[in-house]
């Protein structure tokens, strides 16, 4: 009997220190937030005190866990823990919580990648499609636009790592733990506690933006390359943009990507033996190269629009934080991000430089329609399939972030779910996805100019989500862990992406305006 009281009275005491030691960090963290310092939001206190579900590598060495009962067999009923409690051990005895985020937790079994595979994907992401633009920036910008390839990449790689870093806040131990899963929490961590949600709105806002514009870029690439693979056809342009979209409507009943994931990896080899041929066929003209004609001139009105057309070919900033949760080995990310870039910024420059030097003042705004008729069909027939192929990613990421964002929130959504009871996808959601494709049709028939809407979305949202607001987050969160070269890079980067986006987004605009009013076709 004399240990059950005494082992009572320890239980309440113990309960009594939590209590009092919860409300003091509670006050200490208001305090902190009055004064403008970083506070953790309630989602990301909850993160730190059960150690993220996406760190699971740190918590299978420190087997960090939840502990619902006291060693002796549980608490006596009604005298357990309080409200909140998390007690925690190491030894790994306890049960692991179902669910670490409200809305959000990983499977403990889910099939994680290795570096290698996460490369791919990165690579996957900057070394697409729109490299073909790039020689149409050389075209204005000469070796000043060489030397911008090379500090995009520099820039992009250092924004995604601190972009990564700002998912991590140090414990007790001083142990770095991941207490934010992605660009969105990264944003609502910035704003809170006064407007916690405001910053996920923005980022939502850009990523649908971009999301859909690369939707709209595919279409337009393959119209165009259309047209010019077929020229003796009496098929506009604009009627090639209407057959691609054909094809895509199917997408609007896409469940899952499972079925378009198994033409990825064919789709990416097909655009490298692209690549090569093209870089082939004009090392074959290597004595024709027009080296007179790189200069370091540059076409004060065309080359902000190249920097938008760069940077977006370097965008991969919104995946970052999903991918390197899914790493086997998170600490290899760094190493990864430099080898991807700096292979991306090798292959690119060169790339760029001898289409340019075939081709000169001839280069076209996509540079396989520079290629010698007999070639071009063939090429540019590839690359319509891979355009096609590559069209229900961002078009799928784009609806997720749309029904996320407006039909489902946990209940807090304008709308109604899209989807039934059983999961099944309602009549009108469809049709939301079928007017999604349909506006990306308007969009590449209305303005078929590929070069301006690239360089228009990379200075609208690419500037803002790889160059502005990874800085910015930096600067916000880890202020006090910072050194002075880190903060003179943030505040830099800011600056310059700053300047570069404005000057970008306003003769992007200049030249769709001029595009449209004299009707001028690429």
């Amino acid at each position: 009997m004399a240990h059950l009281i005494r082992h009572k009275i320890t239980n309440k005491l113990t309960n009594a220190a939590h209590t009092v030691s919860n409300k003091s960090q509670a006050k200490v963290s208001g305090v902190f937030a009055r004064m403008g310092f970083q506070a953790a939001t309630d989602e990301e206190g909850l993160g730190f005190a059960e150690c993220d579900d996406l760190d699971y590598d740190y918590r299978q060495g420190m087997k960090m866990d939840v502990i619902q009962g006291e060693e002796e067999g549980g608490p006596t009923e009604g005298e357990g823990e309080l409200d909140g409690d998390s007690h925690y051990q190491r030894d790994g005895t306890g049960p692991r919580p179902s669910t670490l985020k409200i809305g959000g937790s990983l499977d403990e079994d889910k099939p994680k990648i290795t570096s290698w595979e996460a490369g791919w994907n990165v690579t996957n992401a900057i070394q697409g499609m729109f490299v073909l633009g790039l020689p149409y920036a050389i075209l204005h910008g000469g070796y000043l636009g060489l030397f911008l390839i090379i500090f995009a990449a520099v820039v992009c790689c250092y924004t995604g790592k601190i972009l990564i870093a700002c998912l991590y806040e140090e414990n007790e131990d001083g142990i770095k733990v991941r207490v934010r899963d992605t660009y969105v929490d990264i944003a609502n961590a910035c704003c809170a506690p006064r407007f916690p949600a405001l910053g996920g709105h923005i980022v939502n806002v850009a990523q649908i933006i971009e999301l859909v514009m690369t939707c709209i870029l595919y279409v337009v690439v393959s119209g165009n390359l259309m047209v010019n693979s077929f020229p003796g056809f009496p098929v506009s342009q604009k009627a090639w943009s209407v057959v691609a979209t054909v094809a895509l409507l199917p997408c609007a009943f896409l469940k899952n990507l499972k079925a378009v994931s198994k033409f990825s990896m064919l789709c990416t080899l097909a655009h490298f033996v692209i690549n090569i041929l093209v870089v082939a066929y004009c090392l074959s003209r290597a004595r024709d190269w027009a080296w007179d004609k790189v200069k370091f001139y540059i076409d004060v009105k065309k080359f902000p629009i190249s920097i938008g057309i760069i940077v977006f070919s370097y965008t991969s900033q919104i995946f970052l934080p999903s991918l390197e949760g899914n790493m086997q080995k998170p600490s290899e990310f760094h190493c990864m991000m430099e080898w991807t870039h700096i292979a991306a910024c090798v292959l690119k420059g060169l790339f760029a430089l001898v289409a340019y030097l075939t081709w000169a003042d001839a280069t076209k705004e996509v540079i396989t329609d520079n290629l010698p008729s007999t070639i071009r069909a063939v090429v540019n027939l590839f690359l319509v399939a891979k355009a096609l192929l590559s069209y229900p990613l961002p078009f799928f990421a784009a609806v997720e972030v749309l029904e996320k964002s407006f039909f489902q929130d946990g209940g807090r959504a304008l709308f109604p779910d899209c989807y039934g009871p059983t999961g099944q996808l309602k009549s009108w959601g469809l049709g939301l996805r079928i007017a999604l494709v349909v506006f990306t049709l308007l969009m590449a028939v209305f303005v078929p100019h590929f070069a301006l809407l690239m360089g228009l979305t990379g200075s609208l949202t690419g500037a803002g989500l790889c160059f502005l607001l990874p800085s910015l987050f930096h600067l916000k969160l880890q202020w006090r862990n910072l050194l002075w070269h880190h903060v003179f890079f943030d505040v830099a980067i800011f600056v310059i992406g700053g300047i570069c986006a404005i000057s970008g987004l306003i003769h992007s605009v200049e030249g769709l305006i001029e595009a449209y009013r004299y009707n001028i076709h690429e």
